[in-house]
């Protein structure tokens, strides 16, 4: 290490050696037990990876509603906790241009919209709890533009210098003696009737006038023949699906596996802003072809119709939080092309306004309209009618908090989890009234495709 700097009560150190971040976390999941990963690296979206360090006191919300944890005490749910936690460990002052710099690891599945809509009566997901927050005071942190890595660590961390170097090396020298990743049985997928049927529900609804569009999923499951390395699967769903807002968290006895391409909400110098994906094609491996299809997405008026209607969400949600006024659409109908699949994004701004605390914002905007559908409280009611079993992870959201009440979250799509020998992922699609069910199937299946090519290889 070298290059050590001072701001207030957080130093920041140089690290003389590239950094092997999954290699870590795989080392000891107990100090290094949450990686936030730009594998589609580059900016702006994609410069910076985290690997969160020293987790400490956390707070957890069970799938009864019951909240765990030191600072679960006389708060009204768990994100008022989490506000209140913040406000007795906030900091403001100046701070290095990197993006963490002490605070907290934030889990949101997606089942925390019945405690932001009490009206919403949502099933219990058997794997994960509802949401939970770590205290982490320490974290490494990789820059892609400067290829630069750093110790990041608050001064009451305890974090032994030593042993992070002694992690670091013996990473670089054990990544390749992790094990090959053994095959899981047949993918189970969801039937096609279940889905097809739920499509045309869901017109239904659109038909009579209570529903504009709504996000309907799908799910496919595997059993691995034995236990499975997290580290490994993150690793070929990365290579398969690289992604900016990618991650790897470890939760008791499971792992959240994720290379996700949306945020759900970042706030920086006061400026909320989200960033909504609408609009799906999938990728051909002629360059004609996939030209044509990028451009046939832009030219679908169905495509174009659903994605304006959910900026207007996005801009709804986020007006309950912002000044008036200061609500705009800085970005317009973009193009975004990954491994498996082209999008339609926009991003969405506004000033926050006096006051609002990071849970507070966090309730304007969750879970993000584009996966839920508009109106949005509705919809949660109609997908929990139509699927009929816990999202989980699928469609919440993970990222940090910092201290200052700076924060940037995903949405989990293109994500899996993994228990003991069984791994399970969703896929959705879009649903308006000119919908076609057996092209939305196909869409699931597209949006599916790069976790399934990471389980075949």
């Amino acid at each position: 290490m070298y290059g050590r700097n001072t701001y207030g009560d957080l130093q920041v150190c140089a690290l003389a050696q590239p950094v092997d971040l999954p290699g870590l976390h795989r080392l000891s999941p107990q100090r290094y037990p949450f990686l936030l990963q730009s594998t589609a690296a580059g900016p702006p979206l994609g410069r910076y990876d985290i690997l969160f360090a020293c987790p400490g006191e956390s707070l957890e919300l069970d799938g009864y509603g019951g909240l765990h944890g030191n600072h679960a005490d006389g708060a009204q749910g768990f994100l008022a906790a989490l506000d209140d936690w913040w406000r007795r460990d906030s900091r403001a002052g100046p701070v290095p241009g990197l993006p963490f710099h002490g605070g907290w690891f934030v889990y949101l599945g997606y089942e925390l919209a019945a405690e932001i809509e009490p009206v919403l009566d949502l099933p219990v997901d058997p794997v994960l709890p509802v949401a939970f927050a770590v205290r982490c005071r320490a974290a490494i942190v990789h820059d892609h533009v400067d290829r630069q890595s750093w110790l990041v660590a608050e001064a009451d961390a305890g974090i032994d210098q030593d042993q992070v170097t002694n992690d670091i090396l013996s990473a670089a020298a054990g990544s390749q003696e992790i094990p090959a990743r053994g095959h899981g049985s047949t993918i189970r997928e969801e039937d096609d009737e279940p889905f097809l049927n739920a499509v045309k529900r869901a017109k239904d609804y659109i038909a009579a006038g209570d529903i504009y569009q709504a996000n309907l999923s799908r799910g496919w499951t595997t059993q691995f023949a034995g236990q499975q390395d997290a580290t490994r699967l993150y690793g070929a769903l990365s290579t398969a699906n690289p992604a900016p807002f990618a991650g790897l968290v470890r939760w008791r006895d499971a792992a959240i596996i994720s290379s996700s391409p949306e945020r759900l909400l970042q706030v920086r110098d006061g400026v909320a802003s989200t960033r909504p994906i609408a609009g799906t094609r999938p990728r051909a491996t002629d360059r004609d072809h996939d030209d044509q299809l990028s451009i046939e997405l832009f030219a679908n008026q169905k495509e174009r119709a659903e994605h304006i209607m959910l900026i207007d969400l996005e801009r709804n949600d986020l007006g309950r939080v912002c000044e008036a006024g200061t609500v705009v659409v800085d970005e317009m109908m973009a193009l975004e092309s990954y491994a498996h699949v082209h999008h339609i994004v926009s991003n969405v701004s506004g000033r926050l306004k006096t006051g609002i605390a990071p849970g507070e914002a966090i309730r304007a905007v969750f879970p993000g309209g584009t996966i839920t559908g508009c109106p949005k409280v509705r919809c949660m009611e109609i997908i929990n009618e139509l699927e009929g079993v816990a999202r989980g992870a699928y469609t919440g959201s993970f990222g940090y908090l910092n201290r200052d009440g700076s924060l940037d979250l995903n949405i989990l799509i293109r994500t899996m989890v993994l228990q003991g020998r069984t791994l399970q992922l969703r896929a959705g699609a879009g649903i308006v009234a000119d919908s076609e069910p057996l092209a939305e199937l196909a869409e699931t299946r597209a949006k599916a495709e790069g976790m399934l090519r990471s389980l075949a290889g």
